[in-house]
């Protein structure tokens, strides 16, 4: 059986952490693309982005071919929009929930301020699970590499 990250990223710095995750553990990984982009500048981006992640709306994806029946470990990873799970990563979960039960779900959020303990207690919710398997909050990692970001990666990875 197999891992896989599955993950949403508008400002490339979840793609980083995905990246960097599969460089480590050698496991698939699957970005989630909305048929319909979120502006990624401006004030545009936060007005359009949180409403939609507070409105817990569920946009439609662009296909995306995965069998999860061979995977036996999840990884969501996930921008924090408003103190919430971005809305790609709510469609997925919306999709695949019968698939994800069972598994080994862990997740990591990548924000520039504050709101991931809330958005993964709401993805937990989502999930309908008691706690993750491991879990992470990265502090913009691309924009702003860190030992400290280093670090939570190591001991994230070595949770996996």
């Amino acid at each position: 059986m197999g891992k896989l990250v599955v993950f949403y990223s508008l400002e490339g710095n979840t793609e980083y952490i995905a990246d960097k995750i599969c460089e480590k553990i050698g496991c698939d990984k699957l970005k989630l693309i909305p048929k319909k982009a979120y502006k990624d500048k401006g004030f545009a981006k936060f007005l359009w982005g949180g409403k939609s992640a507070v409105m817990a709306e569920a946009p439609e994806l662009e296909p995306y071919d995965i069998d999860l029946d061979k995977i036996d470990e999840v990884i969501i990873g996930f921008p924090v929009w408003a103190s919430t799970i971005t809305p790609p990563i709510r469609t997925f979960v919306n999709e695949n929930k019968d698939k994800l039960t069972g598994k080994r779900i862990c997740v990591f959020a990548c924000q520039s301020g504050n709101g991931a303990p809330k958005a993964m207690d709401k993805l937990r919710e989502l999930l309908g699970i008691d706690a993750f398997a491991a879990d992470a909050v990265f502090i913009d990692p691309k924009a702003r590499p860190s030992e400290e970001n280093e670090n939570r990666l190591i001991e994230f990875t070595d949770k996996l």
